[in-house]
């Protein structure tokens, strides 16, 4: 695992890029925070994205409290956010560490600088996320970078189509919460149109039309069976109890009644939907319209979007959009961004955002807080800066 090391030089350079990024922010009235860098660990091991779970370092302190170093800062803002008053609307900007493990790749630093915004309790959603999407484009090209690229996406774009169609509440749940999972969501399509493997189907289909205590005395039997005792470990990691929940849950899935496959496959084809932005947004339409679904707010927000960029001088292939595509962590409810450029090695992600209106009630608000953010890479930017050219 690499541990970077910031010698003289490298700090004077990142010092100057941060003094750039923040004087953008400070000029629309985002005041700088600096959240504590231990936080508790359960706020990012169940609210966040499986790939940051899976990457944060957790610890304890000596009373056995778990805690871990903060994977990202949007999070911890808004933790100290709600703990000063949560008077809003807000406007926050901050500049420091992050912290993640590589365990695919080593060579990548495990430490690393975000420098990036939070607007917090704007009631004008579409003008927030304008908002914060200019100031993560401004903020970059602060620092002397110009060559890079826009990727949008619109989670609430998904959910929206998910709630046009006809579609079972069970199901429709199942669908926007693993979304953020391409693997298990394809799974969840087959077996939403009936075409898992048909004995299984069967099988758990009678389980799920029976009464839920025969169904879940039918499933002990079935673990007693297999020698799966409530004492006895069970491989993978899972208890007895949530094998039976899983299987419980599968079970009144498969007893629900099916949707037509034409509904699956335009699910599909709308995910799939993925290119220049103007183009994959006649797509959408066009998707929409054969099959007489109405969905105005979403794209008419996408084209609010790819109009602000054009205005900041991004168009064509410079800004892209894939209906796929909603980031790494599972907060996000809305409008989605990430800004690509190059360093020496190839492609490189340098900032990213979005919206997530759900997460400062989860974090202990009363209700959803209009939530809008984003995140530049300070290091990634730096050596971005170099390998195009911008940095002399």
């Amino acid at each position: 695992m690499s541990f970077p090391q910031y010698d003289a030089k490298l700090l004077a350079l990142l010092d100057a890029q941060a003094e750039s990024v923040l004087g953008v922010f400070e000029k629309k009235n985002y005041a700088r925070v600096e959240p504590s860098i231990l936080q508790p660990a359960d706020v990012f091991l169940d609210r966040s994205g499986e790939e940051i779970r899976r990457r944060t370092f957790v610890l304890n302190d000596v009373s056995g409290t778990e805690l871990c170093l903060r994977p990202d800062l949007t999070i911890p803002v808004c933790r100290m956010f709600l703990e000063g008053g949560a008077k809003v609307p807000a406007r926050l900007a901050y500049h420091g560490p992050a912290f993640r493990t590589q365990p695919n790749d080593p060579t990548r630093p495990a430490q690393f600088l975000q420098t990036g915004i939070e607007c917090l309790g704007e009631k004008k959603g579409d003008a927030a996320d304008l908002e914060v999407l200019a100031l993560a484009v401004e903020g970059v090209r602060a620092t002397g970078l110009t060559k890079f690229s826009v990727q949008l996406g619109d989670v609430g774009l998904f959910s929206a189509l998910i709630d046009a169609l006809d579609i079972p509440p069970l199901w429709r749940g199942r669908l926007k919460r693993h979304f953020w999972r391409p693997d298990y969501f394809s799974e969840l399509l087959t077996r939403l149109s009936g075409d898992g493997p048909k004995a299984t189907q069967a099988y758990l289909a009678r389980l799920g039309q029976a009464e839920t205590g025969d169904t879940r005395a039918a499933l002990e039997g079935l673990m007693d069976y297999l020698g799966a005792t409530p004492d006895k470990p069970i491989p993978g990691g899972r208890t007895r109890e949530e094998i039976i929940d899983r299987l419980l849950e599968q079970a009144n899935e498969a007893a629900a009644v099916r949707i037509d496959k034409k509904l699956v496959t335009l699910i599909e084809r709308v995910l799939s939907v993925s290119g220049g932005a103007r183009d994959s947004m006649a797509a959408l339409k066009k998707l929409f319209a054969s099959a007489g679904i109405k969905i105005g707010g979403p794209l008419a927000a996408l084209e609010t979007r790819i109009d602000a960029l054009e205005k900041l001088g991004l168009s064509g292939d410079q800004v892209r959009f894939a209906a796929r595509f909603g980031r790494n962590m599972e907060y996000y409810t809305g409008f989605v961004f990430e800004l690509w450029s190059r360093d020496k090695e190839g492609p490189v992600q340098i900032a990213g955002g979005g919206r997530y209106d759900s997460l400062l009630r989860i974090l202990g608000a009363q209700k959803d807080i209009p939530a809008v953010g984003c995140a530049i890479r300070a290091e990634r930017v730096l050596a971005a800066r170099k390998a195009t050219g911008a940095l002399r």
